[in-house]
């Protein structure tokens, strides 16, 4: 989709040996894990019971982008915390089969934005990329963030006094 935004023939492999599939190979995986840690996606996020280590802390697991939400103190990889198990609230890697639409346009785009100079060399393009970019990544935010309704207040002294 990266290639066809660019107007590019797309590849039939990452293996081929075009500097297409070279920076697919290259690029993928890092645009796609920064475009998930840089929001709380809802499809990406997930929680995690954790026990500690041997040493005492928890380790975040490996498929952890961010941690949203931890009762402890993040340190590179660990988490100190006290107890005998912890819950982290985390976005994690999701595997492109399980992205929504919303997201695979998103990342098609970002791809593009990121072939476009090596690729097609044109600055006014990219710019065209960068807006269509920003303009894909607010929807994508809203139909994330709409997709389930907020939880219900049920019990905060404002609204009962307003029913």
């Amino acid at each position: 989709m990266a290639l066809l935004k660019l107007g590019e023939p797309t590849i039939s492999s990452l293996t081929d040996d075009s500097t297409a599939a070279q920076l697919s190979r290259t690029l993928f995986d890092p645009v796609v894990d920064a475009l998930i840690a840089a929001h709380p996606w809802r499809f990406a996020i997930k929680s995690f019971d954790l026990t500690p280590t041997t040493d005492g802390d928890f380790e975040i697991p490996t498929n952890v982008l961010r941690v949203i939400k931890c009762p402890g103190q993040i340190i590179g990889t660990r988490i100190v915390a006290s107890g005998d198990s912890i819950n982290i609230l985390a976005t994690t890697r999701v595997a492109p089969s399980e992205f929504p639409g919303y997201f695979v346009s998103l990342v098609a785009t970002k791809l593009a934005m990121e072939f476009c100079i090596p690729l097609v060399g044109d600055q006014t393009v990219f710019r065209m990329l960068a807006a269509l970019y920003e303009s894909e990544l607010q929807s994508a935010k809203y139909l994330d963030s709409s997709i389930s309704p907020s939880p219900r207040i049920d019990d905060f002294s404002l609204v009962n006094i307003r029913f």
